[in-house]
């Protein structure tokens, strides 16, 4: 199974930015995501044309009603997305979304027949405190939908994403195999299966080496995604 490479934008891009998206799609790359801001997705799956998979970075967990200014997973789906983040540390730290919200957001994603990315990951004073697993425990325990179908797990850790700063290897191979085995033990066999994606700080200068990371199935990358030279960098590193 090749790694999966996802871009999330983020609060980036105008319509002169699909040009990237374009030609991300016009390379060939192999399991290439993007998670552009709502106000892109259309576009982006029309020039995307299926050789890139558009998804988005948020969702609400109700389908519809007096939300004002929120997006549901069914829109999404609408516009022709085909998979949604939720739970990123900066929707939990600017949205106060908690476990529960983040549960609610992945039924609602796999309700709209989107495949769900959901992140979790350890503050710097957690990781220092070594609460790293007791942190990634609770959140799984607290956000993990009843089935593991179209389910894809992101582990963040929060002090990395934008600050340039990436655990060891050996601390990435350490979490993912710690989230893997609560996978396991929520899911039976079917925990196996479920693709674990790194993100945080991810770039072409970083990216073979967190790919060959056991367990590592995919990276989930920040500002490298904005350029189709740096996301097409990180998709080469791949094995």
């Amino acid at each position: 199974m090749p790694a999966l490479i996802v871009g999330n934008w983020k609060m980036n891009g105008l319509g002169e930015d699909i040009a990237e998206i374009a030609a991300m799609a016009g390379s060939g790359a192999r399991s290439v995501w993007i998670a552009p801001p709502f106000t892109l997705v259309d576009r982006a799956v029309i020039v995307s044309a299926g050789a890139v998979k558009i998804g988005g970075q948020d969702c609400h967990a109700k389908d519809k009603g007096a939300h004002t200014g929120c997006v549901s997973a069914a829109m999404l789906a609408d516009l022709g997305a085909t998979f949604v983040i939720v739970g990123h540390s900066e929707r939990r730290r600017d949205n106060g979304e908690g476990d529960a919200d983040v549960r609610a957001k992945v039924t609602a994603g796999r309700s709209a027949g989107l495949e769900v990315i959901l992140c979790i990951g350890e503050t710097r004073e957690q990781r220092d405190a070594g609460d790293t697993n007791a942190v990634l425990t609770a959140q799984l325990a607290g956000s993990l939908p009843d089935e593991a179908e179209g389910l894809i797990i992101a582990y963040e850790p929060v002090w990395a994403i934008g600050t340039g700063l990436v655990p060891t290897l050996d601390d990435v191979a350490a979490a993912h195999a710690h989230i893997r085995g609560r996978l396991v033990a929520r899911y039976g066999a079917a925990g196996h299966g479920i693709r674990i994606l790194y993100g945080g700080s991810v770039t072409p200068a970083n990216a073979a080496d967190l790919l060959g990371v056991a367990d590592v199935g995919g990276v989930l990358v920040g500002g490298a995604s904005l350029t189709a030279q740096s996301l097409l960098a990180i998709a080469a590193a791949a094995p």
